[in-house]
């Protein structure tokens, strides 16, 4: 496969064509944002676990029946995955009140609820990815009805894979962002990443906090944190 030009790049990620019109190559990078880009760094390392990690769950997540965009890894870094059209929403699924929600909603963070929720926000930076629901998603054109139901199926389907899989490892899943793409025929799969990027992810034990909530709020042993997640996840698959 021939890595081509780069057509994008993000917070987190470069994407390449390749000589093939249906996938495109990912190439993970350390850098590191949050709070919509305003804080900005670096976490060493954090680019490999990521893009491992995510090759992982997602292999795991296709034989559980739920599509993803995940062909091949390639390297260290980089993945072969197929082409897809990003659904301009953000879908967040949670099972404890932490971050944001907690924030918004005055609930306090560690409150476990009965059941998991889900909501979308639109992926728009220049707008800070405000919330939005689903029907306002429909009149935006930004997917339809179908499309919607299809992803909170596929949403409360990976929560499930993920949590159990997590609590093998000795962690709790607490929250995760989700992006979903369509394939040039339509069809919806999982695209962008699983990472402790995108996930909340606390010590079943001591509660400690492993993922990027560490960079965030300036708690410091980021790289630790992510070197323990991508350790604990290697040795129970």
């Amino acid at each position: 496969m021939t890595k081509g030009n780069q057509l994008y790049e993000g917070k987190a990620k470069k994407v390449f064509e390749t000589d093939d019109p249906e996938l495109l190559i990912v190439s993970y990078k350390d850098d590191a944002t949050a709070f919509n880009g305003l804080k900005k760094g670096t976490i060493v390392g954090k680019g490999v676990i990521n893009n491992r990690m995510s090759n992982l769950l997602m292999q795991r997540l296709q034989q559980a029946d739920i599509p993803t965009h995940f062909v091949q890894e390639l390297s260290d870094r980089e993945t072969l995955v197929k082409r897809v059209t990003i659904v301009p929403l953000e879908v967040i699924v949670r099972n404890i009140a932490a971050g944001s929600f907690s924030q918004r909603y005055g609930v306090a963070e560690g409150v476990v609820f009965e059941t998991p929720t889900v909501e979308f926000s639109y992926k728009n930076d220049a707008l800070g990815d405000p919330l939005i629901g689903e029907y306002h998603a429909i009149a935006m054109k930004l997917a339809t009805k179908e499309e919607i139901e299809i992803i909170k199926d596929y949403a409360f389907r990976v929560n499930d894979q993920l949590k159990s899989f997590w609590a093998s490892c000795g962690v709790t899943l607490v929250d995760f962002k989700l992006e979903f793409g369509r394939l040039s025929d339509g069809t919806i799969v999982l695209a962008d990443e699983i990472s402790p990027d995108t996930c909340r992810l606390w010590d079943s034990k001591t509660g400690e906090k492993l993922d990027k909530d560490r960079f965030r709020r300036d708690l410091g042993g980021v790289e630790d944190a992510y070197a323990e997640v991508m350790k604990r996840l290697t040795e129970h698959l």
